[in-house]
């Protein structure tokens, strides 16, 4: 295990300090959340969104010119799909291993795929593991999700959720058993999963996960016409969460292309920008 306290993403001290860059490898999903349109173009800046996909050779050239721009330490894929529904996540991490060991690698899932992706994970010599959930109760879980690919089927509703909810619990308590440091993202949704946060932070913190991040809602897609919660919610979220789990405050909720120092987009000087996008290189 590598260095977690340079870990942008998951300690706030490195948040302003340290560089990580997201690599648009992973197009396709294997849910469909109420909240998620992906998308590639060069100006929305949120999750699920990059501006074009690239091979792992590609991302490979990525990682060696924002180790020449930024101070370099974490290597992720998250999206614009889902990371554990593309084979080329894998080989990514493969090639950068050999060139980059130092650097530690990340990836950010929905989880579906995580039970049986944990020897695959340990293969590539995952340090860092983020799983968005959402809910820990299914009914709660099927006003987020409108429907879980799952081997061959699409399911819609409470069928989805029952295994998505499932496969998210058992997956990360392996992740957690292999040695991974982890953190859940919960996405703060008003008449949804507001007054559930609590729970999912006290069954996770039971399996060992190490910290907690819980966003806004950007209201998207079905979930258009919803409001996002007001910094008021967002904070008492945390606070009853944090009874259970650290708590990471200082999410940008970024794109899947993302590269730089998060947090110094304000700054300026040296290069140091956050969200500078590769086709800027």
């Amino acid at each position: 295990m590598k260095n977690i306290g340079r870990h942008p993403c998951f300690n706030e001290q490195a948040h302003e300090v340290y560089g990580r860059i997201h690599l648009p490898v992973a197009p396709k999903c294997n849910i469909q959340c109420r909240y998620c349109i992906r998308s590639l173009n060069e100006t929305e800046n949120r999750p699920g969104v990059a501006c074009r996909i690239v091979s792992p050779d590609e991302a490979l050239a990525m990682v060696r010119e924002a180790a020449e721009k930024f101070p370099l330490t974490v290597v992720g894929v998250a999206g614009p799909g889902d990371a554990l529904a593309n084979e080329e996540t894998f080989e990514t991490f493969r090639l950068v291993d050999r060139e980059f060991p130092d650097l530690m690698k990340c990836i950010s899932t929905n989880g579906l795929a995580l039970p049986g992706s944990i020897d695959k994970l340990k293969e590539i010599k995952l340090d860092t593991l983020t799983v968005t959930v959402n809910a820990v109760d299914p009914k709660i879980a099927a006003g987020v999700y409108e429907a879980v690919f799952w081997r061959g089927r699409r399911l819609e509703g409470l069928a989805g959720a029952k295994i998505l909810v499932r496969n998210q619990l058992e997956g990360v308590k392996k992740a957690v058993e292999a040695g991974m440091f982890v953190k859940i993202n919960t996405v703060l949704i008003p008449g949804v999963n507001m007054d559930h946060t609590g729970e999912i932070a006290k069954k996770y913190a039971k399996i060992g996960v190490n910290i907690m991040n819980i966003m806004p809602l950007i209201p998207l897609y079905k979930l258009k016409d919803c409001r996002a919660p007001d910094c008021v919610e967002l904070q008492e979220a945390r606070v009853e969460c944090e009874k259970f789990l650290p708590q990471f405050r200082k999410c940008k909720q970024c794109r899947a292309d993302a590269v730089g120092v998060p947090g110094c987009e304000r700054k300026g000087g040296g290069g140091r920008q956050d969200t500078q996008y590769y086709y800027h290189f």
